[in-house]
């Protein structure tokens, strides 16, 4: 799947899911979209943390989310791999095989 695949299908399938009348759905997505806003700490602090918690969760869903952003926001290809580095201290060898992804997709981000 392309980025941009990735993306058209997370845009219509959260477009079908907000239209559903459910409120704690749609409190929960406002929630996500206001927690990354600038506060005390700016939105690419946050992406990097998004991105980490991801990793180590091994959501390679997310973990895609947030490269996109973490690009978005202008990390380099160092901060990008000091990231990569935290959370594979705190996640462990297992967080490997979504390292792995995670490098091909920042490459593909890095070569737009």
């Amino acid at each position: 799947m392309t980025l941009e695949d990735f993306e058209q299908f997370r845009d219509e399938i959260n477009e079908k899911i907000l239209k559903e009348d459910n409120r704690s759905i749609r409190r929960f997505f406002a929630l996500d979209s206001d927690v990354y806003r600038d506060g005390a700490l700016s939105v690419r602090t946050k992406e990097i943390l998004g991105l980490v918690a991801s990793m180590v969760l091994r959501c390679d869903d997310c973990i895609t989310y947030h490269l996109i952003r973490c690009h978005e926001e202008g990390l380099s290809h160092e901060e990008f791999f000091e990231a990569f580095a935290v959370a594979l201290v705190v996640g462990g060898s297992i967080v490997i095989p979504h390292l792995r992804r995670a490098v091909a997709t920042m490459e593909e981000l890095e070569s737009v």
